[in-house]
C-alpha cells in the first residue's frame, strides 16, 4: 500500500441510507444511497461519517457505515492486523 509521511493508507469508504427496519441493514431504495465519500485513514472517515449521522439525526431509518475498503483490498495483511 502507497505510504505518505510513514504512514500507511488505509482507505474507507462512508455510505449510508434508509433502512428498511431499525433491527437490519436492509435498505430501502438501493438507488437513494448516499455515498459520502472515501477517506485515506479512519479518523477522516469517521469524521465524515459523524457529520452524516448529525445531520440525519430526525431519521431513526437513515443509517451510515463505514467499510474499511484496505481490509478488502489486501486481506492478508488484514488478517495480520487482527492478530
Amino acid at each position: 500500500m502507497a505510504e505518505k509521511d510513514g504512514k500507511k493508507q488505509l482507505l474507507h469508504l462512508v455510505f449510508g441510507g434508509e433502512l428498511e427496519s431499525l433491527s437490519g441493514a436492509q435498505f430501502r431504495n438501493l438507488d437513494e444511497l448516499d455515498i459520502v465519500g472515501i477517506y485515506g485513514d479512519y479518523k477522516s472517515a469517521e469524521a465524515a461519517w459523524r457529520a452524516k449521522a448529525q445531520e440525519t439525526v430526525d431519521n431513526a431509518h437513515m443509517r451510515y457505515f463505514i467499510v474499511h475498503l484496505h481490509r478488502l483490498l489486501d486481506p492478508d495483511a488484514a488478517k495480520a492486523d487482527r492478530g
